[in-house]
């Protein structure tokens, strides 16, 4: 009996301690990033969502896909190992008028469900 509570304890430790999860987190408050006011001539559109792996496997970013009016500049192709940062760069085109728009990130984290994380942007372009 004690050999079969062993091996099953055994079991339950080894799964655990090798179990390694990928985490990531935004620094942009509710994953928003909010242009205010802003002019075409004043502004790129260009914004940089950062965010760090929290977890305690490598983070990777399969796919970015995002509404029309935006396009992704750039992306970590590479992993993120724990604990370092990374950044996806957005640019709205800076069409006239309110910015409401949602950029979606494929992941392989952990902590949000089926790793599809949404950031978004919002504010307004004046003339």
């Amino acid at each position: 009996m004690q050999k079969i509570i062993a091996l099953i304890l055994f079991t339950l430790l080894s799964n655990i301690s090798f179990s390694q999860t990928a985490k990531i987190e935004f620094s942009a408050k509710q994953n928003t990033i909010d242009y205010g006011k802003v002019t075409k001539a004043n502004d790129s559109g260009v914004r940089i969502f950062e965010f760090t792996n929290t977890g305690d496997a490598p983070l990777i970013i399969t796919n970015v896909l995002s509404t029309c009016g935006c396009l992704i500049t750039n992306k970590p192709e590479a992993p993120i190992l724990p604990g370092e940062k990374g950044k996806i760069e957005v640019k709205y085109n800076m069409a006239t008028g309110p910015i409401r728009k949602t950029i979606t990130v494929e992941t392989n984290a952990a902590n949000y469900e089926g790793g599809r994380i949404a950031l978004k942007i919002k504010g307004e372009v004046i003339e």
